[in-house]
């Protein structure tokens, strides 16, 4: 997680498996996998080598986490222990799509992560030193039995969408790990995140409608907008996860998802996150993604990168005029459900702060909302892009 002008360094280094010493699978993973602390421990591991990739990588840890997702279970979502302080939970789902689709889709360096996060993100912003890190590859080759894994070390900054119950929403920064390796025949990815720092102070959002339909309002205003809660200064203390995400042999090829997180957040110090919170936060994610990636009218991923690539090369005036009618239309939908006061309707809105990566992201948004048939304030013509995208 970054500051709100994003970080201006970022340590993305590709190591081989070499620059450490592995110790081999083990071959009774799935034995170890029936005990949740055993799982949760090799998570936690991960988490450790994410911080300081000096204390190395057991890909004993992969293994464990691995066939614990592809094992069957009772439950597909349950409590964690708590650690350092961070409840915890689980969730596992299934995605109607295969590997390499995925990788395409979720970690391509010209297709923001709002494209296939909609619910959990606003924006989402990496950035590089020249001459001294790597970007994610454009393309992401498959590991074959015998290859070693590709490791990324970097860092991000993320805004998140208003919370479900209270509306808050944050801005915080991540050091992230990737893990890509093939894992008896199985293309895995392990992502690791884990906050730097508190984030910022929470702000008062809206969810416009229905939250399938992904229409948020950012306020700027510090506070809830849960009734009672306005005046709270709350903050993410602290948050750390484990995503591992698994090509499964069945037929047809499905892509498992398996999500440990953990997160302390609240006011004054206090912690008011329960492990139901981080499920239903889970399953927000879930439910949204399992949408994009199994919709028959996603585009290609080449005209999204088309449609990326135009809004990035447009003039500075033309994006700001874009992002202002976005944030406009929005902002006269919360005073319609009244939200937001009628005489705020007047009151100029000032863009001199924000990144024009976050003005793309959004955007890109409202242009795959378009695309899925969601409802978008905005009437952007989009429509020609899909024939014509650099017009």
């Amino acid at each position: 997680m970054k500051n709100k002008n994003c970080l201006r360094s970022i340590t993305i280094s590709c190591l081989l498996a070499s620059a450490f010493i592995f110790s081999p699978f083990v071959s009774n993973a799935y034995a170890s996998a029936d005990s949740r602390k055993q799982v949760t421990d090799a998570a936690m591991r991960l988490v450790s080598f994410c911080i300081d990739p000096k204390v190395g990588l057991d890909q004993r840890d992969i293994a464990i986490l691995t066939e614990y997702v592809l094992s069957s279970k009772p439950e597909k979502d349950h409590a964690l222990q708590e650690t350092h302080g961070c409840p915890g939970a689980y969730q596992e789902f299934d995605t109607k799509t295969n590997f390499s689709r995925f990788m395409e889709y979720s970690y391509n360096p010209m297709i923001p992560q709002v494209v296939t996060r909609p619910s959990s993100l606003r924006y989402s912003l990496w950035s590089t030193v020249p001459g001294r890190t790597q970007k994610l590859p454009a393309v992401w080759k498959p590991i074959p039995p015998d290859g070693s894994p590709i490791i990324l070390h970097g860092f991000q900054h993320d805004s998140n969408t208003p919370d479900l119950t209270t509306g808050v929403y944050y801005e915080y920064d991540l050091k992230r790990t990737l893990i890509v390796a093939n894992y008896k025949g199985h293309q895995v990815l392990i992502s690791i995140s884990k906050q730097i720092d508190k984030s910022k102070v929470g702000e008062k959002g809206f969810i416009i409608g229905n939250d399938s339909d992904w229409n948020y309002y950012y306020s700027g205003e510090i506070g809830s907008a849960k009734v009672g809660l306005g005046w709270v200064k709350s903050y993410i203390y602290d948050y750390f996860s484990v995503g591992v995400y698994v090509e499964t042999s069945s037929a047809p090829v499905m892509l498992r998802s398996g999500v440990f997180q953990w997160i302390k957040a609240g006011w004054m110090g206090v912690n008011f996150v329960k492990p139901n919170h981080i499920i239903e936060g889970l399953k927000r994610f879930a439910r949204n993604l399992k949408a994009i990636m199994e919709s028959s009218h996603l585009p290609a991923s080449t005209q999204i990168i088309s449609v990326y690539r135009w809004l990035t090369s447009l003039p500075p005036g033309d994006l700001k005029q874009k992002y202002a009618t976005l944030q406009q239309a929005q902002r006269s939908q919360v005073i319609q459900m009244g939200k937001v006061s009628r005489a705020q309707a007047d009151e100029p809105l000032s863009f001199n702060n924000t990144p024009k990566e976050q003005m793309v992201e959004e955007l890109m948004l409202e242009y795959i909302k378009t695309a899925l048939g969601k409802p978008t304030p905005v009437k952007m013509n989009f429509s020609k892009l899909f024939s014509d995208p650099l017009s």
